[in-house]
């Protein structure tokens, strides 16, 4: 009898958790705005990460460790910057082996959220500070911010839908590949970000493109070796779907700037995405990059940031087109191919 109940819990599992990221984005969200602060986004991406890495909360000591972690990353990738923004061949070599070790946890499923957003920080660090160093505030407060707000979103919604009763479970993960499979592929995706943060840091036309780097980020962890083609296109229509619902929800916001309009839209359009997010697996991990893409467009969109033209808005589509080709080609080109993960999977077990 319980066994015939298990997949019925877990279903109703994902949906509270569903309901926990559509509450903490539209929360996190409205309040950026309401504070006024230059990137409302950066606590409801923070709270997505969160929620979408464990079914769990964090504990208080989690929460602590993780905003003096980011602190540090934060502070040291500043400093970094700083001293050698005009030394590009020491910066960036630097920058890729953080996304290197980044994406290394990823590929060994450590950390949970973590490296994910470490990547965020170590993207929006060195585009933020030579990019806009208006901001009106330290970058590294602005990351301490976000991040305290979206460890309290995450709490707060877990305080109000909690888990349903019996043992708690995180949604199933796939096997990680060998550490050979792992290290090639975090050195070719760490040097695909590297490339698409060095055109942005260095063409004035990509000035306010943070979506671009971000989007590439999400999709290299979206992305899987032996992924087939209806996957991969399932993949690419998911981030174009978060990208024309955040286009016509800053269509919406232009013709009546409410806060009470932004909250609806932005809770339906969580609502279609983190339900599925929450389920686990590729469906899951693709309707949560579709769910970043809305946020970072929309987010910047709204932002207080200047553009270069009033315009722009309506070129961040095409960033996220060009974003998902460019990940794409270069993952299929740079990445291992499936029969040398095979081999080297015998290997390991040989």
């Amino acid at each position: 009898m319980s066994t015939d109940r298990q997949p019925q819990l877990e279903l109703r599992r994902a949906r509270r958790q569903g309901l926990r990221v559509a509450l903490a984005v539209t929360g996190g969200f409205c309040l950026g705005l309401v504070l006024g602060g230059p990137l409302p986004l950066l606590a409801p991406l923070f709270a997505t990460q969160f929620l979408l890495a464990s079914r769990r909360p964090l504990t208080l000591r989690q929460g602590l460790m993780t905003v003096v972690i980011v602190l540090l990353a934060g502070a040291l990738l500043v400093l970094l910057t700083g001293v050698l923004r005009e030394r590009p061949w020491i910066l960036l070599p630097l920058l890729w082996l953080f996304y290197f070790a980044c994406f290394i946890a990823q590929g060994r499923q450590l950390g949970g959220a973590g490296p994910a957003l470490m990547l965020v920080i170590a993207i929006a660090v060195p585009l933020l500070d030579i990019l806009h160093p208006d901001l009106g505030e330290s970058i590294v407060l602005l990351l301490a911010k976000a991040i305290s707000l979206g460890i309290l979103l995450a709490w707060v919604a877990h305080a109000l839908l909690p888990d349903p009763g019996g043992e708690q479970a995180n949604a199933p993960i796939a096997a990680p590949h060998t550490a050979t499979v792992v290290i090639r592929q975090a050195m070719a995706s760490a040097g695909i970000l590297l490339a698409i943060v060095t055109l942005c840091l260095s063409d004035s036309r990509l000035a306010t493109a943070l979506v671009v780097p971000i989007t590439v980020s999400s999709l290299l962890g979206q992305l899987e070796l032996d992924m087939g083609p209806r996957a991969a296109l399932g993949l690419v229509l998911v981030n174009l779907l978060g990208g024309v619902a955040a286009s016509l929800a800053y269509i919406l916001f232009e013709l009546r700037p409410a806060l009470w309009l932004v909250a609806l839209v932005v809770l339906l359009v969580s609502l279609l995405f983190a339900g599925n997010a929450a389920l686990g697996g590729i469906k899951g991990k693709v309707f949560g990059g579709g769910l970043i893409v809305f946020l970072v467009l929309f987010g910047l969109g709204v932002s207080p940031l200047p553009t270069s033209t009033p315009e722009l808005f309506s070129t961040r589509i095409a960033y996220v087109l060009f974003a998902i080709v460019y990940t794409i080609v270069l993952a299929a080109v740079l990445w291992p191919r499936p029969r040398v993960v095979e081999q080297a999977i015998v290997a390991g077990k040989g």
